[in-house]
């Protein structure tokens, strides 16, 4: 078995997860990316969405990002996004309130940048609750 990756999910305002993958797989704005031992270097953009980590004893974890770049270079990974957080931060019923109410103000005519930040965030936090589950 090849060594694990070293994976880095870093947000604005915090590193949100830091270990050892043997799998992550994230949605690129291209379409889905996994990344095992031994893949060439990629730099890309991410999609808002949550990106799953299976870790070398088996467990999953999730997390919600609301779009950023994923790096991949000699066994390391890096996830560097302006939003990110662990699934188990997020409940469903929240998200889906978050995601409401930017499509609201969205079909109101707000069609400013944050609005729309909030709406990607929200959509990210959706995704990742619902993948946990």
């Amino acid at each position: 078995m090849a060594d694990p990756l070293e994976l880095r999910v870093v947000s604005a305002d915090r590193v949100v997860w830091s270990g050892q993958a043997e799998n992550v797989i994230a949605k690129t704005v291209e379409g889905d990316i996994g990344i095992l031992a031994g893949h060439e270097p990629v730099l890309a953009l991410l999609a808002p969405g949550g990106v799953e980590v299976i870790q070398p004893d088996g467990n999953r974890e999730i997390v919600a990002v609301d779009g950023g770049f994923i790096s991949v270079a000699r066994r390391r990974v890096s996830i560097i996004s302006e939003y990110a957080r662990m699934a188990e931060e997020i409940t469903v019923d929240r998200a889906e309130r978050a995601l409401a109410d930017a499509r609201q103000r969205l079909d109101a005519g707000e069609d400013d940048e944050e609005t729309r930040k909030a709406y990607r965030r929200a959509e990210a936090q959706l995704s990742a609750a619902n993948k946990a589950r």
